[in-house]
């Protein structure tokens, strides 16, 4: 479920994300395996300011189980 919402997270362009960098959201979900879940995707950036930007994806099973949780990342590029 992570990987998947991290594809769907991905789909932002760099051009786009510039302007609200650092910024991150948390919402509720229904895993494949019909638990409740929380899902949690944020966007900052991954050295400097202005450069590539890191997307983070954690997927757990409410706020008890934060460090249990599944945790996703991957860079979106600044463009050259």
């Amino acid at each position: 479920m992570a990987r998947d919402e991290l594809s769907r997270a991905m789909t932002l362009r760099w051009q786009d994300l510039k302007a609200i960098v650092p910024w991150g959201d948390t919402f509720e979900g229904i895993s494949p395996a019909g638990r409740y879940v929380e899902v949690e995707r944020g966007y900052i950036w991954a050295s400097e300011e202005g450069g590539d930007i890191l997307c983070e994806v954690t997927v757990y099973g409410g706020p008890s189980r934060y460090d249990q949780g599944v945790r996703v990342t991957n860079v979106i590029s600044r463009p050259a």
